[in-house]
């Protein structure tokens, strides 16, 4: 599953010149301490109004780089964490047309935007009396330490400065600027070239094709061939919300590799969207970046101030999963063939005959039919489970807002209001965004319009969860996998994040990569307990809850493919380290990624999660750049906390759990150094051995 996080941090909201009227910059008005202004949001309003918020917001660096009167926390460090609101309500509606509601007038926006975003970003971290100031303050408070939300503050300004060039002499500075000015460009680039092949690549099937695939699927597949303009057919999009269920259930195995073919050669077909050479020059840019800095490769900068701290560290975790990982391959593939064989179906297994052939296993196997559990699972039936977790845990309760009471982007969007269910005070609104449609990008991800702070009066959160469910035909009950409903709990993890954060100041809502998907990891467990099931997986049909034998089934089958579901992250996230660490000099991309899966032993079973030309996690920014890791990192927490959980008095739903999950995990955000944060929840370390347990595999005795 793809999970792209987005961080929009949108600090303070303060009167602006009248002489700005273009609405994205307006502050946001109406109830819930306002609202983005999704109705009145225009393309042709974007250029203008993301330029002169960028100029805005240069005059206030400018204001504080220059002031007259000695570095003070509060003339510096604060200043800046008040600086550039009008941008970024800017990029509230920016990131919503990118993601959600992209478009070819768009597309062409962002690559003009692109360089100047970089070109912005690069005049404040290069900034020479900027930084002096943050410096001055930085090394008094070494000795004469701040309090403790100003001093996590300030460090972290300053070391952000640090790995972004400050320091540099002149001539330095200027090439990495334009060193960055370059790969802006380039990502944009990367990522439009994917949507592209998302877009462009539709497999068409005939009525008499459908055998195998369930008539929800068909029906909705009908509709999005009809809506294209092919009525009578049925359209299977290139996007993996649609082509898994395609995999798992269709018995056309001639389509199934089409379909396959597709969705892993997306950026890698040799035309003006392939994107293996733009992948070779990214790598040789970051890696003259960095050696500006003084570091020896990309990821030794990246992985400074995260919890692995160095990527011999990340890759020493992966490594010592790697190998029980393809050990669970092998006997997952044996278990595929052999029920091959016996149904004298001729075919040694290949990468497009994985999921269908496991299903048939997990029938067989456990007798657990996943079609069987979609009956189970329907989206607001699951969105009902959330909110009652989000009850029983953070106090929460979540009422949904009137049509037309808070502007949305799109119709299928839907909000709720957000309250303490003790006090009644606000904590925010919920977006949900769940269906695909031409113009989102694929996968799911969670994104916060305005963050919790209260240096300058308390923000409450307006926060976003994104899905590509594949919408239903009128009247239809949406189904979803249980995979897909694990995501589902996992984005929405992301949003308790955001609205439980009892941070100060802006920065402190931004997160460690190797960490930020840990407390979201850990909500998917939540999906599992009897409350939920009990309550909320009813039959779409009957209503009936979910039977017990069928429960059991589940849980028994927990670790099941979890050697695929391993292996084929894990060779993502080595494949992201191993591109970092390699010389890019003379790099062909595409060999490198043929090379280094064959030295793994990748089994030639199943593919990467995410291939080299479409890995948008990596080659579209930065955010996860060498740190695709994290995923990983943070479940060695998850699986660690679960225990915990699992040995409380109360279990799941155990009060003084919940109170220190809060405390410490969630409401701290980065305030609190990750580990250490972890520590006080848990007393220690997470150990890996917990890991390990968790998916099955064998745990070295010590």
């Amino acid at each position: 599953m793809l999970i792209i996080m987005a961080f929009a941090s949108c600090k303070q909201e303060k009167e602006q010149s009248p002489m700005n009227d273009n609405v994205l910059l307006k502050p946001w008005t109406g109830p819930y301490g306002g609202v983005p202004a999704f109705d009145h949001m225009e393309i042709e309003d974007v250029k203008p109004a993301m330029i002169q918020g960028m100029a805005l917001q240069l005059k206030e660096i400018e204001a504080i780089a220059n002031h007259t009167a000695p570095p003070t926390f509060e003339n510096t460090i604060e200043a800046m964490e008040r600086a550039g609101s009008e941008l970024n309500r800017g990029f509230a509606y920016y990131g919503v047309l990118s993601s959600n509601m992209s478009s070819s007038e768009f597309r062409d926006i962002e690559t003009e935007l692109a360089p100047l975003f970089s070109e912005f970003q690069s005049k404040i971290s290069q900034n020479k009396k900027l930084f002096e100031r943050i410096k001055t303050i930085y090394d008094a408070s070494l000795k004469n330490p701040l309090p403790a939300d100003q001093q996590r503050v300030t460090e972290l300004t300053y070391k952000k400065f640090e790995m972004n060039g400050a320091a540099l002499d002149a001539q330095k500075k200027a090439r990495y600027a334009a060193i960055n000015k370059e790969l802006s460009s380039l990502y944009t680039k990367f990522s439009n070239n994917v949507l592209h092949d998302e877009e462009n690549y539709v497999t068409y099937l005939n009525e008499n094709q459908l055998e195998g695939l369930s008539q929800g699927y068909i029906k909705s597949a009908a509709k999005i061939a009809t809506d294209k303009g092919q009525d009578g057919k049925y359209a299977i999009t290139n996007t993996r919300s649609s082509i898994d269920p395609f995999l798992t259930y269709s018995k056309e195995r001639a389509l199934r590799k089409q379909v396959f073919t597709n969705y892993y050669s997306r950026g890698d077909n040799g035309d003006v969207y392939d994107n293996n050479e733009l992948i070779a020059e990214i790598l040789k840019l970051r890696r003259e970046r960095v050696a500006l800095l003084g570091y020896n490769n990309y990821a030794e900068w990246r992985l400074q101030d995260r919890m692995a701290k160095t990527p011999e560290n990340a890759m020493d975790l992966m490594e010592a999963v790697w190998p029980a990982a393809i050990a669970r391959v092998a006997e997952e593939v044996k278990d595929m063939q052999a029920i091959a064989d016996k149904h004298g179906d001729r075919i040694t297994i290949e990468p497009w005959d994985y999921r269908f052939y496991a299903e048939m296993v997990r029938k067989e196997k456990y007798n657990l039919d996943s079609d069987l559990i979609k009956q189970y699972l329907q989206l607001d039936k699951l969105t009902e489970a959330m909110h009652y977790v989000a009850g029983r845990l953070f106090n929460y309760k979540f009422t949904p807002v009137p049509e037309g009471t808070v502007p949305v982007f799109h119709e299928d969007v839907k909000v709720w209001e957000v309250t303490d269910q003790t006090s009644g005070e606000n904590i925010g609104l919920w977006y949900l965004d769940p269906y695909a449609r031409e113009g989102k990008r694929s996968g799911a991800w969670a994104t916060s319009y305005r963050s919790h702070t209260t240096f300058d009066g308390k923000k409450n959160v307006l926060a976003s969860n994104n899905s590509n469910f594949i919408k239903p035909a009128p009247g239809e009950a949406l189904l979803v996998s249980w995979d897909d409903a694990i995501t589902f709990f996992h984005e929405f993890g992301h949003a308790l994040h955001f609205f439980s954060s009892n941070v100060k100041y802006p920065t402190l809502n931004s997160g460690v990569r190797d960490y930020t998907e840990f407390q979201s990891q850990l909500l998917e467990r939540w999906l599992s307990t009897d409350e939920v099931i009990n309550t909320f997986l009813v039959h779409q049909e009957t209503g009936l809850p979910m039977p017990a034998e069928l429960v059991s089934k589940i849980k028994n089958a927990a670790t099941f493919n979890k050697g695929f579901a391993t292996t084929e992250y894990l060779a993502s996230a080595i494949m992201d380290m191993k591109l970092h660490l390699a010389d890019p000099t003379d790099i062909d991309v595409d060999a490198f990624e043929r090379e280094t899966l064959a030295a793994l032993h990748m089994p030639k079973e199943l593919p990467m999660r995410h291939r080299t030309p479409h890995f948008s996690h990596v080659f579209s920014g930065e955010g996860y750049a060498t740190a695709y890791y994290g995923y990983m990192w943070a479940d060695v927490l998850t699986a660690d906390a679960t225990e915990a959980f699992v040995e409380a008095p109360g279990g799941f739903y155990d009060k003084e759990m919940a109170d220190k999950l809060i405390t410490y995990l969630f409401a701290p955000s980065n305030s609190i150094d990750p580990a250490e944060a972890y520590r006080l929840f848990r007393g220690r370390d997470a150990k890996i051995e917990a890991l390990m347990r968790d998916r099955g595999f064998p745990v070295t005795t010590e």
